[in-house]
């Protein structure tokens, strides 16, 4: 049940984010274009959700903004899952000096603090090493790589004690007097049985990053306008929670629902037999 609710959250939103130009079509709206004269309109048949500040629809905001955010999300969840579960296993494989050493950077990692070290990468400039800035794609690159960096700790220890359970069982030992290379014991046997932990923590992470990059989009840092974020919209909403309410309501509903889809479905796959 919560593994069904879950996906479903993120397959409404995901679903609503890969519809966005279809719906823009048929409202016959401008996202990323101001129109002072529709400011701060209340939610019609025209502007579902209203308008912004600079008379922008929200509706179309948020699902664009779905895009970014959940982009940013995916690509943190399979880079850090990836570098996290390949460190795990190595270190439960090899032993000795290199697991020790693994895991301390590991712990060297847990031991940062990670959002004002988040705050200081992001504020970098990139134009110094030749990288763009302010462009949608290379925004979300940059943000994704910042976020992988502190993401695959937790993946990498998880998987390492997962692959050390896996490792000193008979059908690890059986596989290797059959003759089987480590590689394929890694990959072939062990690997799938920790995929399950692994789930778990893969979804984590991308209900984790949502909140990284709306946290560094709401103070500015992360993916920069006329691009939409939630982050950002939250931050273009902060001066007007009174007057105008709504335009902070949705974007912070949208990352409430995300994250929890997100747990929902690493609390349905924990469960699961």
């Amino acid at each position: 049940m919560r593994l069904r609710l879950g996906l479903t959250l993120l397959g409404t939103l995901a679903l609503g984010a890969l519809l966005a130009p279809l719906l823009q079509s048929w409202l016959g709206h401008d996202p990323f274009t101001p129109d002072l004269f529709d400011r701060f309109a209340a939610p019609s048949a025209r502007h579902p959700l209203g308008t912004d500040e600079l008379g922008r629809d929200i509706l179309l905001r948020l699902l664009y903004g779905a895009r970014v955010s959940l982009a940013v999300a995916l690509a943190v969840a399979l880079g850090a899952t990836l570098l996290g579960t390949a460190i795990g296993l190595l270190a439960a494989w090899a032993g000795g000096w290199t697991e020790a050493l693994l895991m301390r950077l590991a712990d060297g990692m847990l031991a940062l603090p990670a959002l004002p070290l988040l705050v200081v990468l992001a504020a970098m400039d990139t134009g110094r090493f030749g990288l763009p800035r302010g462009e949608a794609a290379s925004d979300i690159a940059r943000i994704a790589a910042i976020l992988v960096v502190f993401g695959w700790v937790g993946v990498a220890r998880l998987a390492r004690a997962a692959a050390l359970t896996q490792l000193s069982l008979d059908y690890v030992a059986a596989a290797r007097v059959a003759g089987a290379g480590e590689g394929r014991v890694l990959l072939r046997h062990v690997l799938p049985n920790i995929a399950g932990p692994i789930a778990v923590a893969s979804a984590l992470s991308v209900a984790g990053a949502i909140l990284a990059e709306s946290t560094l989009s709401f103070l500015g840092l992360g993916i920069q306008p006329p691009a939409p974020s939630w982050g950002n919209m939250l931050s273009n909403a902060q001066e007007m929670v009174f007057s105008a309410p709504l335009t902070a309501v949705w974007p912070g509903l949208a990352i409430l629902l995300a994250v929890t889809g997100c747990t929902l479905v690493a609390d349905g796959v924990r469960r699961r037999p």
